[in-house]
């Protein structure tokens, strides 16, 4: 298979990692009327556990041998990602509001694009470095005419979504580094099962100190929850992860990391249509900007 089509094919994943990933908020808010944002990760993270378990029964993944001095690289890319970087992002958005975090959110192409220049020694032209700008200035308009600053952030959950958005940046590039010795599946595989174990050990020992074990399963037995779980946790969990390795294998990190400014559009299309919000000017305005971003950067990519 040529390089050029294993590039096509990385773009296209990226387009539906970011629209699972988009659609994911309106489930997250479905999930969060049976239970809290932690049992709500550790059933997620249970979901995608379960499922790379199916596939590695199959045939589908093959786990690597494990190996520490091997695997300690997957290991610590699994640390960044999804371990500190839910972590942080829930417990941020716990003392921030929904604007202010999606104001740090969009910084993520600018860090990304710095750190990859920095540590990969990836060069971005001067229409590349336009196309993130307008990206992000779409977003930032986006979220201006939204509803601004609420006023309800701390310092402490200002710091937490920073410190989110700096996990989010090592692990591109990371992965960046990582993928060359392992495949987009081992990598998906590893950290899946190992965000599996912390969550539920954490979660489990939380409810068993309390007394409150009983909570953490009643949401089980809601349909609604389940499909939620299974949305979350196979597909913007562990599929996504998978599309995200895969994309970082084949093509420059600063480009994977400004396809996350799509996301945002994919959240506003979804509560239009699932749950009957209204679209604005602003919406349109901003999305055009996003997307004529995303397009620069990957058309004026160097050769």
């Amino acid at each position: 298979m040529s390089v050029n089509k294993k590039q096509r094919q990385a773009y296209i994943g990226l387009i539906l990692l970011t629209s699972i990933i988009g659609l994911s908020a309106i489930f997250v808010k479905i999930g969060l009327r049976y239970t809290n944002p932690i049992d709500l990760l550790t059933h997620r993270f249970s979901a995608a556990a379960v499922s790379i378990l199916l596939l590695w029964l199959v045939g589908i993944v093959k786990f690597p041998v494990f190996n520490f001095k091997k695997i300690r690289g997957v290991l610590l890319l699994s640390l960044s990602y999804p371990l500190s970087f839910f972590a942080l992002q829930t417990y941020g958005l716990q003392h921030s509001s929904a604007s202010e975090a999606g104001i740090i959110f969009a910084s993520t192409p600018i860090l990304t694009l710095v750190a990859a220049g920095f540590f990969l020694k990836e060069r971005t032209g001067f229409m590349q470095k336009v196309g993130i700008v307008l990206s992000i200035s779409g977003i930032l308009y986006i979220i201006y005419f939204t509803g601004g600053v609420s006023g309800s952030t701390t310092l402490k959950g200002l710091l937490l979504l920073v410190a989110s958005v700096f996990v989010m940046v090592l692990y591109y590039v990371l992965g960046k580094h990582i993928s060359s010795k392992f495949s987009a599946m081992e990598i998906t595989a590893v950290m899946t099962m190992l965000a599996f174990v912390v969550f539920n050990s954490f979660s489990i020992v939380y409810h068993l100190k309390n007394g409150t074990l009983n909570l953490f399963f009643q949401p089980l037995v809601y349909k609604e929850f389940l499909w939620t779980v299974f949305y979350l946790g196979v597909l913007s969990s562990m599929f996504t992860a998978f599309l995200t390795n895969f994309a970082l294998s084949q093509i420059p990190a600063s480009q994977v990391g400004v396809f996350n400014n799509i996301s945002p559009l994919i959240s506003v299309l979804g509560g239009v249509i699932i749950l009957d919000e209204r679209l604005y000017f602003y919406h349109i305005i901003g999305g055009l900007l996003v997307l004529t971003g995303v397009i620069m950067t990957i058309y004026f990519k160097r050769k």
